[in-house]
């Protein structure tokens, strides 16, 4: 059990300003394992005003960036030695195997962090440019105070794609966690506050959707980082354009993992399924379209249906299971209702489509393969966002390239194949933000985001501190050589 009964704003824990509260709720135990304050309005406002001030006023983004970047470093060393408190209190407040807590839920928050930290020390933040008229001081600005808008899925490492790149560029944050996951964002506030950063650098307020659409909206707030789905991004993107408000928008997905026929399955099949059901299948860049020829159609199905019903499903605390609970009843619900949808639509059910037997608390759902899918049904075209794959035939390569993207989403995708060649052919083809062959992946050097309807703008790598600077042009007399901020 862990309480929070105060908010940390201003570089301090401070009393909310309502009696209101988030009560967390194991998915696989239904116990209750932890309470903080539910942020208000009023509680926004405090920790704007924080954030402001600490850009307007304060050292940080005046700091030079390998300062920050120190900052950053001590960050990183509190969260690595608290990498196991962290790792045990996602599973517990969302269900998430802990095997893929370690890895993919703190772990990688860590090396995201690490990144931008080497990122700080080496950016050219400042460049002049020889010009016709005369040299060009060219300036990377800090946009200013951040508003960071995080889901429950992967709650610590979506928190960093924001807060490290933002950090490093000077900016300040106001961080509103999901109501479902509130305890890490906690923890992370701890973290900084023992990393000696200034008083209003980070501000942490788990908020609700109204108080977060204040949030989007209040004038003191620079920039918009949003991650969850299509259909609040399109809200907030509708707001931020009413102000000119700049905003990062990292939305939902359905991504194709296309089987070519040459593919060793006892190959691919191993190295698709965490791609297909990590973190219970509760992820944006999920392959939950797999693409097999129509000749091997059956084959694939019989696969898939195969390490589907293998899998371990039940605890997530426990280091062998690889399917834990989803987040809440109502996702259960929502997951439950695709695969109902699917069987009235006409797809066939390989395995799963239930309830786990044995496990009569917990909100689980059977890992379930769909055959026989047309593109064109609600389970192949609508974000499920549980361990549910369909599995749709094509004819040849070229129509296997046309139903990856014949979706509204570009978030990520795969191919598989013995021909890397072959394969680097087909990833050039399909209109997504992110794509490997033969494997899955996301390196964190290398920009991160969706085409169409999976989002606006990118995170990681240099584009990812890039979507957190204003770049500023200071024209200089010919002959002048400027000192070079560093």
């Amino acid at each position: 059990m862990r309480t929070y009964e105060q908010l940390f704003i201003g570089g301090t824990w401070t009393t909310p300003a309502t009696a209101e509260t988030f009560t967390v709720v194991s998915p696989h135990s239904e116990d209750v394992v932890g309470r903080t304050p539910a942020a208000s309005a009023a509680d926004v406002d405090r920790a704007v005003a924080a954030a402001r001030a600490a850009f307007d006023e304060g050292p940080w983004p005046r700091m030079t960036p390998s300062e920050r970047a120190d900052r950053m470093a001590a960050l990183l060393m509190n969260l690595q030695m608290r990498a196991d408190e962290l790792a045990t209190t996602i599973t517990a407040e969302m269900g998430t195997p802990i095997s893929f807590s370690r890895m993919g839920q703190v772990m990688a928050a860590n090396m995201v962090l690490d990144y931008f930290t080497n990122l700080t020390r080496s950016y050219p933040f400042e460049e002049v440019r020889p010009g016709m008229l005369g040299p060009a001081l060219v300036r990377r600005e800090a946009v200013g105070v951040v508003g960071a808008i995080v889901p429950w899925n992967v709650p610590l490492f979506v928190t960093m794609l924001k807060l490290a790149p933002a950090l490093a560029s000077g900016s300040t944050v106001v961080l509103k966690p999901a109501p479902e996951t509130p305890l890490d964002a906690m923890l992370l506030a701890e973290a900084v506050e023992q990393a000696g950063f200034p008083a209003g650098v980070f501000n942490v307020v788990p908020a609700g959707r109204e108080v977060g659409e204040h949030l989007v909206t209040h004038p003191g707030v620079d920039k918009i980082s949003f991650t969850g789905s299509t259909a609040a991004g399109r809200r907030i993107a509708s707001l931020c354009g009413e102000r000119l408000k700049r905003v990062t928008l990292e939305l939902g997905g359905k991504s194709a993992a296309v089987i070519l026929d040459d593919a060793d399955l006892n190959q691919v099949i191993p190295g698709l399924l965490p791609a297909m059901l990590m973190n219970n299948g509760q992820a944006c860049v999920a392959q939950t379209r797999i693409l097999a020829s129509r000749r091997r159609h059956d084959e694939v199905v019989q696969a898939l249906a195969a390490a589907f019903g293998a899998v371990k499903v039940g605890d997530p605390m426990e280091d062998d299971t690889i399917v834990g609970p989803l987040v809440s009843p109502r996702q259960r619900e929502r997951v439950e209702g695709y695969i109902e949808i699917g069987r009235k639509e006409g797809a066939k059910v390989a395995t799963g489509g239930g309830r786990p037997a044995g496990l009569k608390k917990g909100w689980y759902v059977e890992p379930t393969v769909f055959a026989g899918v047309e593109n064109s049904m609600r389970i192949a075209r609508e974000e499920i966002f549980g361990p549910v794959v369909a599995v749709i035939p094509y004819a040849d390569e070229k129509e296997a390239v046309r139903i990856a993207n014949d979706s509204d989403y570009g978030l990520s995708g795969s191919v598989w194949t013995a021909d890397n060649d072959r394969g680097l052919e087909i990833a050039r083809q399909v209109r997504t933000g992110t794509y490997t062959v033969n494997g899955f992946s996301m390196e964190f050097s290398a920009p991160f985001g969706g085409f169409k309807s999976s989002g606006l703008g990118r995170e990681l790598g240099p584009e990812g501190l890039s979507a957190y600077l204003e770049a500023k042009t200071i024209n200089l007399p010919f002959g002048y050589e400027p000192k070079i901020e560093s």
